[in-house]
């Protein structure tokens, strides 16, 4: 890509200018090479299911270091690019950029992109890396299974064999659109939060149900169509950060992945500097570090001058007018008791989120308890499959980005372990490793695996690759994606030595054979 017109003016914006110049270099030197148009690439074979963000990030690396790819998604040509491809067009980016590099040759051009820039970079790395061809629309995958040389099937034998998969379905798949009662009275418009592009709210006012991700979605669309008043009702509080690239960046740097006996301290500097006057927002209950924050700045704003209001409380019903609520204090708990009011709306906006999208084609054993989603190995990777990682379909809450450099770095494990035996670990191993995370972090309010920071993942990563030497030549590939050559000269090196203990590669690469 040219160095012109795509660069802002240095002296204009220099903080831009520079940030365009490291994304430069960072293309230049950590993307791998995408692969001449025919070129005929090796295994092992992976297959990718789902074709957005997360999809086409992990095919790139895959085919850029040369492994084949086949990616499977179940909706048609739009859906490239999943959840951003259903938004709304006034959404975007609520973290820093910075936060949000999901592979090394993109480029954005300032810090908070919207919907159509996400979904633009999305396209573009999915054209550069020659992925039109191998992409499957309007196929949903229904099963995987092995066949009998222990090759992954996906759905039949039509669609090729495998040796690795990677589930990429993400965490929010059809629209959540809960009935409640009196809901055919209301004689406005109903809104999923996701369906808001093109209609109109100039000047109506417009009462939000929810109070996470989706409500800023929706409160993003309200602040951009002029909408007279918007109301947030929410059923629970939940911890709002500042839209700063820094305290978001600190925030995730916590290596504990949970509440420690410090957190007070991140939490009172949010309440004194950031909450303000509005104080009785911050939740009184639960911890910063239990759950996924809001990042969202204009929202205390918009509260302050009276644009928005945000309320606490039950939603009863629906009535002709708008919704009937249970106004409840701080601190009582849902369905406690409040004080009934009617909020008058001509817009609703259900912001009641998205279903969780099934990993129920991946094979029965990959649920035995207590190693079921997500308590994984390394969250992704089930112990009865080291060959399948189910990257950012795991996770339920967290302090970080789900569309950063985690992405490559999961896909390099992977490509690891299909390519060296002997750092592909056995079930026995995957699962100690998980029994050891629980008891580190056995005083978390949470679940070991319910919530983690973007430290503490990092943390993950490196013991992996630290606690067996047959990984450490591969450090700088699965970090960086850097010398695939070497790592793979010095496999074939070994291959003597392993053949004389029976670790011959090849065959099923979903046999452990090393801790």
């Amino acid at each position: 890509m040219p160095m012109s017109s795509q660069y802002s003016n240095p002296l204009l914006h220099p903080f831009v200018f520079i940030y365009q110049i490291i994304q430069w270099f960072l293309d230049k030197l950590l993307s791998p090479e995408a692969p001449a148009p025919g070129a005929q690439l090796g295994r092992p074979k992976i297959a990718i299911i789902g074709a957005g963000l997360t999809g086409v990030a992990a095919a790139s690396h895959c085919v850029g270091h040369g492994f084949d790819v086949s990616i499977f998604e179940k909706g048609d040509r739009k859906a490239l690019g999943g959840i951003w491809s259903r938004v709304n067009n006034t959404s975007g980016l609520q973290i820093h950029s910075i936060m949000y590099r999901f592979h090394p040759s993109i480029r954005w051009t300032g810090g908070y992109p919207n919907q159509q820039r996400i979904v633009s970079q999305i396209t573009t790395l999915w054209k550069r890396y020659g992925l039109e061809p191998k992409t499957h629309f309007n196929t949903p995958v229904e099963k995987v299974y092995k066949d009998e040389q222990g090759r992954w099937v996906i759905n039949d034998p039509s669609l090729g064999r495998y040796d690795g998969i990677i589930a990429a379905v993400g965490t929010c798949g059809d629209n959540k659109m809960p009935h409640i009662p009196g809901q055919e009275n209301f004689r406005g418009e109903i809104y999923h939060s996701s369906q808001l592009t093109g209609k109109d709210a100039k000047g109506k006012k417009m009462v939000i149900i929810g109070g996470g991700a989706s409500a800023v979605e929706a409160l993003e669309f309200a602040s951009h169509e002029g909408a007279a008043k918007t109301t947030i009702l929410a059923r629970s509080d939940k911890w709002i950060i500042p839209r700063n690239p820094i305290v978001n960046m600190l925030l995730s740097f916590n290596v504990f992945g949970g509440e420690t006996i410090f957190s007070w301290i991140p939490e009172l500097l949010l309440k004194k500097f950031f909450y303000r006057d509005l104080q009785d927002l911050a939740p009184s209950e639960k911890g910063l570090f239990t759950g996924t924050p809001m990042v969202n700045s204009d929202v205390m704003d918009k509260i302050r001058s009276g644009a928005a209001e945000w309320l606490r409380g039950d939603i009863l019903a629906f009535t002709e007018k708008g919704i009937k609520f249970n106004h409840r204090g701080k601190g009582v708990p849902a369905n406690g008791p409040g004080r009934d009011k009617t909020v008058d709306a001509d817009i609703i906006v259900m912001a009641t989120g998205f279903d969780r999208p099934s990993l129920n084609f991946l094979p029965e054993d990959s649920f035995g308890e207590p190693y079921n989603p997500p308590n994984w190995y390394l969250q992704t990777f089930p112990p009865s499959h080291v060959s399948v990682s189910a990257i950012n379909c795991t996770y339920i809450n967290a302090i970080g980005s789900v569309g950063n450099w985690h992405i490559g770095i999961y896909t390099r494990i992977l490509l690891m372990f299909l390519s060296d035996p002997l750092t592909r670990p056995r079930s026995f191993w995957m699962e100690r490793w998980i029994d050891m995370t629980i008891v580190l972090k056995k005083f978390a309010p949470t679940g070991a695996f319910d919530f983690f920071t973007y430290l503490e993942l990092i943390w993950w990563f490196t013991f992996c690759i630290a606690i067996n030497p047959f990984r450490w030549k591969w450090a700088l590939f699965v970090f960086f994606g850097i010398g695939k050559g070497l790592p793979k000269r010095i496999v074939e090196a070994e291959g003597r030595v392993r053949e004389g203990f029976g670790l011959k590669n090849g065959g099923s690469y979903d046999v452990g054979k090393s801790f």
